[in-house]
Order: structure tokens, then C-alpha cells, then sequence
């Protein structure tokens, strides 16, 4: 545990919040403080003695600013080793005086990207004498101290505390920070950079320094965090913490209720709906997604593109429920639905802006495009003698945006509106079928006159026949397969009718 004193600071910062204590601690310690423009006339202005770098440098700040503390004066005292006999020698011959805490951070050019200012501005928010002060005194952890943002005020206010020595696992700590300040800064950059010139580069870099902590993973023995802008998630009004699995479920049902224009609402467990229809209003429709499946909605994550009132929450709190999302509330729905004390209440007016999913994959990840594909009725091409009709072509388009957010291999069955069952994840389409059709039977449902979805072509007809056979008689599938003939003939031969979208929507 190599001690090292704190005898000489350099201040140099953007934000000023929380310096005031650390030079005041500073100048109580003895410790001699130098620094730059602002900061200087900031820490002078309290009282407190300090020396302008440029009395070390013999130089101004030059170029507008852009170059203050770039200067072998002020870089010599940072990295000179305190144990290296040649590194002592120079500093005396060059009058350097040695530096043994930086205290730094960087402009905020992420902020201003973010407020879409200037291209000129933002160019101007690329520090570059403070990124370099900061790896200077990083590298050189062994003898400096660095403190690279103010998150880090508090952890120096209590070193301070102690007095203005420094332990060697101090010092190496405060430089691990130091580094993901830099690299986070650096990786920043260059994602806008890339964007501004349309780089067409095969790179992942990605830099998050925001998280939140988990209750656990998917089990209750696996750690879990969500690492990302935690105010980019739906606004929570009510409610537990949420979970690892409660995101999954809180992003598919986002992802699937989004894709509905009329009101809707959808039920999932799982990630996959298990109950949804669209009606005149929420109340009727919270009635038809419930009658899909009321087994399956018990501690399900309920979705809602339109505003909830009273009657539709007097509704849905006779039912246990985990998570109820929807762009906003009536104030006495509220009060019903905050009864229960745990149920997580959100309110969603983002739209989904990550235009690519991520999966960590075999040490490395995965990286595609979202599926914002939503076919219209302009998509849909008739390859069957039989048409759908008026009414069977909106059943087709609500079924495929349903079967486009189920897991495959996935089939989907609806009737006016409304999921009447679906089979999701199975190894084979039939077996998906069959699951579909003994759950819609399960619940009385008649499948005459419903509409069959599926999320990939049929290699073969069995699925059209098993269809036909339990009154299924209108398809919409992606089409594409060597054998798509087979499948338009059985249903030209039993007056079926077979639309094609040219478009897979496969979610593993």
C-alpha cells in the first residue's frame, strides 16, 4: 500500500458543482492549486490562492481556448515517475513542477448531440486537453491521483477527510474510472462521426455508463442489470421494482401494441400475446383479449394503445395482473388499479427508437435490424382462385401483425378482430397448428370463418388441410417455398382462399 502525498493539484473542470469543498479541503491541507481560465477566476473568487497554469507555461490560452494545458510544463508534472532518477533530473533542469492530483472533466459533448445543436458547436465540444490530462495522470496511477468526473467528488471529499495521502489501490481505482470516462467519451464521438459521414463500418462499439440494478434474472439465482438511460424506459407511476423478465415482457408488449392503429388491447405472458382484440373502444376490447385465454392472462403484462378510463380499470383489476402499459390514464382508473399495492402501472409516449436489437451470442453479439416491417393490404397478393373477402382481409392483417410478434415456429388464429388462439414455438408448423387449434377448441371457440396466420411459408399442404378440416378456410402466410404450389392447389380444390406477403416475420 505505496503512500504518495498530495502536494500539488491541478484543477481543471467544466462543471464547477462540488468543487468549491474539494479546494477549500485542498488550501486547508496546504496543498498548492493550479489551474485554467474559468476555473481559476472560479476557485480566486472563493478565497482561495491559486496559480494560473499559464505562470508555469509562460504561454496564454491560445487558439480560442482550444489549447490551454497542452504544454510539456504541465504534462512533465503529471507523468514524470517519482521513483525514476533520470525523471526527477529533468524536472529540476526544466523548472516542471511535479503534479500529483488532476482533477479534470471533459466537455459534454454527448449533450450536445443530444440537444441537436450546431454541427460547429458540437465540433468545439470535443475536449481535447482535458481527455489528454486525464490519460496522462491515469497512466500514471502509480504517483497521481485522477479524478475524471464529478460523480467522483465524494469519493475524493473522503479521502481528504484523512488527510492528502493517497494508497497505491486508491490511485489505480480512480484510473480504472479514469479510462471509462475516456473511452466512453471517445466511443461517443465516434458513433457521431459515423453517423455525420455515413460511415458504412463493420463495427460494434457501444458505450453505456448508465444501469440499474435487478431484483435477479430470469431465476432468482442469477444476477441482472439493465444497462441503459433508465429515463428512456416507459414513465412508472405505481408498483414493484421491475424485474429482468418484466422488461422482456414490457418491450414485446410495446413492440406488438404499436403496431395496432384502431384501439387494442393485447395480453402477454412470455413475450407472446395470449389474448388480444381491437374494437370501437378499450372496454369492449379488453373484454374479447381477455375471453382469448383468461388461463393464460393470470399474471400476464396487459398492453393498451389508448388512454385508460374507469370502466376499462373496474374491468381489468378483477384480474391479477403484473403490468399494465398504455400512453396514459383517467386519474380515478388510477386509483382502481394502485389497489394493488405490487402491480407496476406505466405509462408509454416513447416510440420504440433503436432502430437494432442486440444478443450476446458464443462470447461475441448478434446484431439486426428491428422487424418494423407491418404489412398493409397493399402487401398482400392473391394466389388462389378464392379472394378473401372485405372483412377476412382486416382478420388477415391483424392475425399476421399478432403471428410477426410470436415466437416460432408460430401459427395464429383470429375471427373478427380478435386472437382466438395461437400455437408459438414449436418445432414444426403442424405442431403449431395443433396447439392453436385444441386451444381455440378448449375454450369453445367456432373456428368456422376464422383466418389462419402463419409466420413462415408451408413446405408442404398439410397445414391448409388441417385448417380446412376445423373450418379454417382463409390463409396469409410469407410465401416462397418450392412447394407453394401444393399448398395453392389443395386450396383451390376445397375454395379456400391464400394470400402471400412476400415477407417472413420469424422471432426466435
Amino acid at each position: 500500500m505505496e503512500m504518495r502525498q498530495i502536494k500539488r493539484a491541478l484543477i481543471s473542470v467544466y462543471h464547477k458543482d462540488g468543487i468549491d469543498k474539494i479546494a477549500t479541503k485542498l488550501n486547508m491541507l496546504g496543498v498548492e492549486i493550479l489551474s485554467t481560465g474559468g476555473t481559476c477566476d472560479f476557485i480566486r473568487d472563493l478565497g482561495i490562492p491559486v496559480t494560473p497554469v499559464e505562470d508555469i507555461t509562460s504561454y496564454p490560452s491560445i487558439l480560442g481556448g482550444r489549447v490551454k494545458t497542452l504544454h510539456p510544463k504541465v504534462f512533465g508534472g503529471i507523468l514524470s515517475r517519482r521513483d525514476n532518477p533520470d525523471d526527477q533530473s529533468q524536472l529540476i533542469e526544466y523548472d516542471i513542477p511535479a503534479i500529483d492530483l488532476v482533477i479534470v472533466d471533459l466537455y459534454p459533448f454527448e449533450k450536445y448531440v443530444e440537444s441537436q445543436a450546431p454541427h460547429n458547436q458540437i465540433i468545439e465540444k470535443i475536449d481535447i486537453g482535458g481527455i489528454s490530462l486525464i490519460r496522462a495522470a491515469a497512466k500514471n496511477y502509480q504517483d497521481v491521483l485522477i479524478v475524471a468526473c464529478k460523480e467522483l467528488y465524494g469519493n475524493l471529499e473522503a479521502i481528504l477527510e484523512n488527510g492528502n495521502s493517497t494508497t497505491l489501490k486508491q490511485r489505480m481505482e480512480f484510473a480504472a474510472h479514469a479510462f471509462n470516462v475516456s473511452s466512453h467519451y471517445d466511443t461517443s464521438i465516434f458513433r457521431y462521426f459515423s453517423k455525420e459521414a455515413a460511415l458504412d463500418v463493420n463495427l460494434f462499439k457501444e458505450s453505456i455508463n448508465e444501469s440499474i440494478p435487478l431484483r435477479y434474472g430470469e431465476n432468482p439465482h442469477q444476477n441482472a442489470r439493465f444497462y441503459g438511460n433508465p429515463r428512456q424506459l416507459p414513465q412508472q407511476l405505481h408498483g414493484k421494482e421491475i424485474s429482468y423478465n418484466n422488461l422482456l415482457d414490457i418491450e414485446a408488449a410495446i413492440e406488438l401494441i404499436s403496431d395496432f392503429q384502431q384501439p387494442t388491447i393485447a395480453i402477454l405472458k412470455h413475450n407472446n400475446a395470449c389474448g388480444c382484440a381491437t374494437r370501437d373502444n378499450l372496454a369492449l376490447a379488453w373484454k374479447d383479449a381477455l375471453a382469448a385465454d383468461p388461463v393464460s392472462a393470470f399474471g400476464g403484462v396487459i398492453a393498451a394503445n389508448r388512454n385508460i378510463d374507469k370502466e376499462v380499470a373496474a374491468q381489468m383489476n378483477n384480474l391479477f395482473f403484473e403490468v399494465v402499459v398504455a400512453p396514459s390514464y383517467d386519474n380515478d382508473a388510477l386509483e382502481i388499479l394502485k389497489q394493488k399495492k405490487n402491480r407496476i402501472i406505466l405509462v408509454n409516449t416513447k416510440e420504440l427508437r433503436t432502430p437494432v436489437k442486440f444478443r450476446s451470442m458464443m462470447g461475441g453479439v448478434l446484431v439486426q435490424d428491428r422487424d418494423s416491417l407491418c404489412e398493409t393490404d397493399s402487401n398482400l397478393k392473391v394466389v388462389t382462385k378464392t379472394a378473401p373477402s372485405t372483412k377476412e382481409v382486416k382478420d388477415l392483417l391483424f392475425a399476421n401483425i399478432l403471428v410477426k410478434h410470436s415466437k416460432s415456429n408460430a401459427i395464429v388464429l383470429a375471427k373478427d378482430s380478435m386472437l382466438i388462439a395461437s400455437g408459438i414455438g414449436q418445432t414444426s408448423r403442424v405442431d403449431a397448428l395443433k396447439q392453436a387449434i385444441a386451444k381455440a377448441q378448449s375454450f369453445g371457440f367456432d373456428l368456422k370463418g376464422a383466418v389462419m396466420a402463419s409466420d413462415a411459408f408451408f413446405p408442404f399442404p398439410d397445414c391448409a388441410q388441417i385448417a380446412h378440416e376445423h373450418g379454417i378456410d382463409t390463409i396469409i402466410q410469407p410465401g416462397g417455398s418450392v412447394r407453394d404450389n401444393e399448398s395453392v392447389e389443395y386450396c383451390d380444390n376445397n375454395q379456400m382462399a391464400m394470400v402471400t406477403t412476400g415477407i417472413r416475420h420469424f422471432k426466435h
